[in-house]
């Protein structure tokens, strides 16, 4: 369970850590391949879940499926969340 929530905060955190963690790593990488400007917040995603199956081995929790799944919702989580409410909001009247 605490390598989902660690992967969930990961995902979350995923858009507001992709000037600092994303940039040094994408320029490096343009050094030796061609890194598309779309692509700094994949590889900002990609480091925080290689570090968080780090923590997940040395905290002995989480599978890969939880920790995947704690990705996706933090990540995907605000929008779905979002569109949940409009659709609700919707439903009930409300513009």
């Amino acid at each position: 369970m605490l390598g989902f929530l660690i992967a969930a905060v990961a995902g979350y955190l995923t858009p507001q850590l992709e000037d600092s963690v994303g940039d040094p790593i994408v320029k490096m990488l343009r050094r030796y391949m061609a890194v598309d400007p779309g692509e700094k917040r994949l590889v900002t995603f990609m480091v925080l879940l290689l570090a968080v199956a780090v923590l997940a081995i040395f905290a002995h929790s989480g599978s890969p499926f939880w920790l995947i799944l704690g990705a996706i919702v933090g990540y995907f989580g605000p929008r779905l969340f979002n569109a949940g409410k409009k659709q609700i909001d919707a439903g009930n009247g409300k513009p």
